[in-house]
């Protein structure tokens, strides 16, 4: 970790906790800052303030006063999580106080450099594979970020040659000031988030944040396939490594002749690769190039990409029971997701589907549906989904009560060789707390079925 003194005796203002929010007091506390804690929920009801004010932090619960910027903050880190027309938020920056999130603080203490993903889609699963094949490269990574381990504690624990590789949102890009990736990716962009930024302009600025403050001596990975992604590419300082799964480059990822290729280099057969989906091609195109400029051998990209199903709740493969192949895609909480999960698969497929609603309608899934052998629907959406089939020509629609019950029905309405798929193509709320809650009891249900 860094010996950072700016931050000494420097008043601080806190503003959500979460696990950020917590990593980041935490962290400003050890720098000698004097740090405030400012957190909706109740003293009573909230641990995280608790465990901040056994360690001398000033705490203050149970909703954001306006007045309280009147002590004289020198500077606010905001949880991800809240918009920036909150009126704390709003006040803050009609009064001058910079803010930031906790992924700026995790780069000014790191020693180590960053990867950093972001995009619409494809995060999490390239930020999952770079991790792995970098171990698998003895590249000492250290994974961080929107992916559940906080940035600010894994940076303190990062020494020169490590690599942290981080998953970020536009929640954390905008939130950054000094922030510079040695190599970054854009998987892609569709519009997204918009009841957070308010327009899809905002929301590509965000994202385009990435690439901000990278210098000719930084990477930058993009999709070549996309115009937008490419709009921000030529705008950036940084060394443009595009991929493409549709088309061969004269640089950077492709496919030719069913190869993954790295500039003319041959890296491995796409046969050989285990984790599903076109989507998941590109995927895999931008941590090939990320691993190739960290220097890792082509035996170790072969070993994670000969094995990687995926990562948990993202096309997932649970196992095969009577020769029918079962897969939790519970991330898949819009429709573009599920497409992406219906054109993994060549085989018939029975589609799990359905949560809460969101007013839109599913007119755009039933071209998707063509390889859809029968839809076992449930939750909010359910009358909708079975609409959508129904127009597509699916004769075999069953609505149930949840997923746990929608297991043994499609188990039922499977033959061999078919795929069974959970793939929502909408959010959790109306029956489960997270999608993951969702996921976990899909997996369960299929291990009963054994």
């Amino acid at each position: 970790m860094k010996k950072v003194n700016r931050y000494y005796h420097k008043k601080i203002l806190v503003l959500g906790l979460a696990k950020s929010g917590v990593g980041a007091a935490a962290l400003l506390h050890k720098l000698g800052a004097f740090v405030t804690v400012n957190d909706y929920k109740p003293l009573s009801e909230n641990p995280e303030a608790q465990s901040l004010l056994e360690q001398g932090i000033t705490v203050i619960c149970g909703g954001h006063p306006i007045e309280l910027l009147d002590e004289g903050f020198e500077l606010i880190v905001k949880n991800p999580g809240i918009p920036y027309h909150n009126q704390m938020i709003k006040e803050a920056g009609e009064r001058g106080i910079p803010i930031i999130t906790e992924v700026e603080l995790a780069y000014q203490i790191s020693e180590a450099p960053f990867v950093a993903i972001t995009g619409t889609n494809g995060k999490t699963t390239t930020t999952t594979l770079i991790d792995e094949i970098l171990e698998a490269g003895n590249k000492a990574p250290l994974i961080a970020g929107n992916i559940g381990k906080v940035a600010s504690v894994v940076a303190q624990k990062a020494a020169g040659d490590n690599t942290i590789v981080i998953e970020l949102s536009s929640f954390q890009l905008m939130g950054i000031d000094e922030f510079k990736p040695r190599i970054a990716i854009l998987t892609n962009l569709y519009d997204a988030h918009l009841d957070y930024h308010g327009t899809v302009d905002e929301y590509i600025s965000a994202k385009a944040n990435i690439t901000r403050n990278q210098t000719e001596d930084d990477y930058f990975i993009v999709n070549a396939d996309q115009e937008e992604v490419m709009k921000i590419a030529r705008s950036s300082k940084a060394k443009i490594i595009p991929f493409s799964s549709k088309r061969t480059l004269e640089e950077g990822g492709y496919v030719k002749d069913g190869w993954i290729y790295f500039n003319e280099e041959k890296i491995m057969d796409t046969k050989d690769v285990v984790l599903p989906g076109a989507h998941n091609l590109e995927n895999i195109l931008s941590s090939v190039i990320a691993a190739k400029l960290l220097g890792v051998a082509n035996e170790a990209i072969f070993k994670v990409l000969n094995s990687f199903a995926g990562v948990k709740h993202r096309l997932q493969y649970i196992g095969e029971i009577h020769e029918r192949r079962f897969y939790n895609d519970s991330k898949a909480t819009n429709i573009l997701a599920t497409q992406n999960a219906l054109a993994a698969f060549d085989a018939p497929v029975v589609l799990l589907a359905g949560g809460l609603d969101r007013g839109n309608e599913f007119d755009e899934l039933i071209p998707s549906f063509t390889n859809v052998k029968a839809l076992v629907t449930f939750g909010q959406t359910a009358a909708k989904l079975e609409e959508a089939g129904s127009q597509a020509g699916i004769k075999t629609i069953i609505r149930v009560d949840n997923v746990e019950k929608a297991v043994p029905v499609a188990f039922q309405l499977s033959a061999p060789g078919d795929v069974v798929l959970l793939s929502p193509a909408c959010a959790s709320w109306d029956q489960y707390k997270t999608f993951e809650v969702r996921g976990d009891i899909f997996v369960e249900a299929v291990h009963k079925l054994k």
